[in-house]
């Protein structure tokens, strides 16, 4: 459509041949008040609010079914427009509670900001008998308040033309309309998609989130929890929208822009984005980690690798002590910045946690060098068996900069007897011995001391290594246990028993042999500022677990040179600035669990991506890693009916039966077949399609 120019109150506005006249009007800065009308939904003028004069026309006419002609010469202010506009919006206000006060969106109405635009004084406002219908908040998502509509249709119009699910419309029950489905049954029964889109149209308090999942939280957090709750800020609806269009090239493309190990992810993330997921208020979590394996194992085309950029040299060099996911992640972005990336690891292996922390069952050694290859593959060079004891050794080889991201190494034990006993056991040792392939021996009665995912990796590699028993006792209750909930579900299935809320202490032993751990129930507990624990016990209920084999996981701490010069802080991690990860050495930054202690490896990757980021800037370089991999189009509005959309259950990966896997070490969990995975696609509630709908602009920004 071509331009044209039209005269609005004594103004020449060039303006869109054929466009609806109310937006043209808004756009050039002239505000005319709206109620009814919203500039992504079909027009109806039932509001009467937005009228104006056309020269040449008797009657006054509705803005907002009007097409731009040109020459039109309008007329939006005077007395009558404003009286007639005063008597529709009081109409309207019949039935409405007259006090804002008590409406969560107070100061946010579009109604209560026309009420004063318009002059209306609260005498006006008390018009008809009050509506007293209840307060709905059977969806799971949102609240129906009836009582504050004042049918303005624009919920209908945005679920039938803007969704094209269409269970809303006007219905009357003794003589008083209101909105609701077609057959009165709830929202969930009717196909409803909860996207959200008639909460975002409503001018009112009518229909709005629940307080719960808003409050304390900004808006966009709270409506796409899972791309803000993963600590890579991964855009986990799109990369879901491409499985669902079965691109999996795409999707994995997505991943990539916030993180080089998609199929690392897809194994062991912790995925703390499903712990938020909206589609959890419905009924289950999107299966966001399984989904992104299978996205990784099917991406054939690697279309993130043609799309990728790499900056040209800039002649500067960086060293990164530690090949961990923190430190491998920094190397791969400096390396696409255009720097000389040097990565220098103690262990005769790369991989940090991820190589000599996770059992092989968990996380395959194929899928890990893969994905390790492709940080070499962007000129980064990893040096194993190199440790190093000196930063100045480094600046003095020509390092221009320092990443230390050492990780945290050493398992701690408790200071009670019996606890340097032949047979007790610190649980990272274990498991790096076990996965550096070293003969390790266990006892058949194994008791392991903690209550994270070390302590099941523990519990769970001792049964394969002969364990008769394995069991854990931590000092949580079994609800607050810091372990991932399929570690707990996977461990106890393979036999190992768990009893919460212990202390201990000490280890028993006759004649230099371990016979148990003596422990006590817990009744609370509490961490100080230093991390020491503070236990309140239950007087005389001393017991006995049986053992004779103790290994202790109950956190671990990196281990830090004295020769580094770097400052500690109180619990010996790293001190650093948390926006510049500046440590106490000019030139010398840190990341990782160094930093922040034990954490998950996505937590790592993005600790890692920041500190890539600062030592970019560092350098002289912009600082900026964002990078579109995969192609950026506008996502498909139109969802579509869906009958039984609530009832879908999530679809998991299978898990091969205790007895058979713990025979092996092999990986235990089977990818997502393809047509689950596209079923599973298709439960996500695309919360993030909310920002794709225009927001109104209330008087005032005019």
């Amino acid at each position: 459509m071509g331009k044209t120019t039209i005269t609005a109150d004594g103004r020449q506005l060039e303006v869109t041949q054929g466009a609806i006249l109310l937006d043209e009007l808004l756009d050039g800065g002239i505000y005319v008040p709206l109620l009814c009308h919203h500039p992504d939904l079909p027009p109806t003028g039932e509001c009467g609010l937005c009228i104006v004069k056309i020269e040449g026309v008797d009657d006054y006419q509705t803005s907002c079914t009007l097409r731009v002609e040109e020459g039109m010469i309008i007329t939006t202010k005077s007395q009558e427009i404003e009286r007639l506009r005063r008597e529709a919006f009081t109409k309207m206000l019949r039935g409405h509670p007259p006090d804002c006060t008590g409406c969560p969106k107070y100061l946010n109405c579009e109604l209560q900001s026309l009420k004063q635009y318009l002059g209306i004084p609260e005498d006006m406002a008390i018009t008809g008998r009050l509506r007293a219908f209840p307060l709905n908040t059977d969806n799971p998502l949102f609240v129906h308040d009836p009582t504050r509509c004042i049918l303005c249709k624009r919920c209908i119009r945005a679920c039938k033309d803007l969704r094209g699910v269409g269970i809303l419309t006007v219905k009357e029950s003794d003589g008083q309309a209101y909105v609701y489905t077609e057959t009165g049954r709830p929202l969930a029964d009717e196909g409803c998609r909860f996207c959200g889109a008639c909460v975002e149209v409503c001018p009112t308090g009518s229909l709005r989130d629940k307080e719960e999942l808003m409050e304390g939280k900004k808006r966009r957090h709270a409506l796409v929890p899972c791309i803000y709750t993963c600590p890579a800020e991964i855009d986990v609806p799109r990369y879901i929208r491409f499985i669902r269009e079965r691109n999996y090239s795409s999707a994995t493309a997505v991943v990539r822009e916030k993180a080089p190990f998609p199929k690392i992810l897809g194994y062991v993330c912790n995925h703390p984005c499903e712990m938020v997921c909206r589609r959890g208020e419905v009924n289950e979590a999107i299966s966001i980690r399984d989904l992104k394996r299978l996205t990784a194992e099917k991406d054939q085309d690697r279309l993130w690798e043609r799309n990728a950029h790499r900056e040209p040299s800039t002649g500067k060099r960086v060293a990164i002590v530690g090949s961990g996911p923190a430190g491998l992640t920094a190397a791969y972005y400096l390396a696409k910045q255009g720097h000389d990336v040097t990565v220098f690891e103690a262990l005769p292996v790369a991989g940090g946690m991820m190589r000599v922390g996770i059992p092989e069952y968990r996380l395959p050694r194929d899928v890990l060098e893969l994905e390790i290859q492709g940080i070499e593959g962007m000129g980064v060079d990893i040096k194993t068996n190199t440790k190093v004891t000196s930063l100045n050794t480094l600046f003095e080889e020509g390092y221009d900069a320092i990443l230390v991201a050492v990780g945290a190494h050493v398992g701690q034990k408790l200071p009670i007897p019996g606890a340097d006993l032949e047979g007790v056991l610190i649980g990272v040792d274990f498991l790096r011995d076990v996965n550096l392939g070293k003969e390790v021996k266990v006892g058949k009665r194994v008791v392991v001391l903690g209550g994270g995912n070390v302590a099941f990796d523990c519990a769970r590699l001792a049964r394969r290594l002969g364990a008769d028993e394995a069991r854990i006792a931590c000092l949580e209750d079994k609800t607050e246990m810091p372990a991932a909930c399929d570690e707990i579900e996977q461990g106890e299935a393979e036999g190992i028993l768990v009893y919460p809320s212990q202390t201990f202490t000490k280890v028993l032993s006759e004649k230099g042999k371990i016979t148990g751990v003596e422990c006590l129930d817990v009744a609370s507990f509490e961490f100080d500022e230093d991390g020491r624990a503070h236990i309140d016990v239950v007087e005389g209920s001393e017991h006995v677990l049986a053992a004779d084999t103790v290994i202790f996981a109950i956190g671990q701490l990196p281990q830090i040179p004295d020769q580094f010069g770097l400052a500690l802080d109180g619990r010996g991690h790293i001190s650093v600035d948390p926006y510049s990860f500046d440590t106490s050495r000019v030139g010398v930054f840190a990341a990782g669990d160094a930093v922040m202690g034990t954490s998950s490896v996505v937590e790592a990757i993005a600790s890692g991506r920041k500190g890539a980021a600062v030592v970019d800037t560092y350098l002289g370089g912009s600082g900026i890693l964002d990078e579109e991999l995969a192609p950026r189009e506008e996502p498909e509005t139109w969802l579509g009916p869906s009958d039984g959309f609530a009832a879908l259950t999530r679809c998991k990966q299978y898990c091969i039966g205790a007895a058979e896997r713990i025979k092996s070490f092999c990986n235990i969990v089977r990818p997502l077949e393809e047509e689950a995975a596209h079923e599973e696609s298709s439960r996500c509630l695309q919360c993030d399609l909310r920002f794709k709908i225009t927001p109104i602009r209330f008087w005032g920004d005019y």
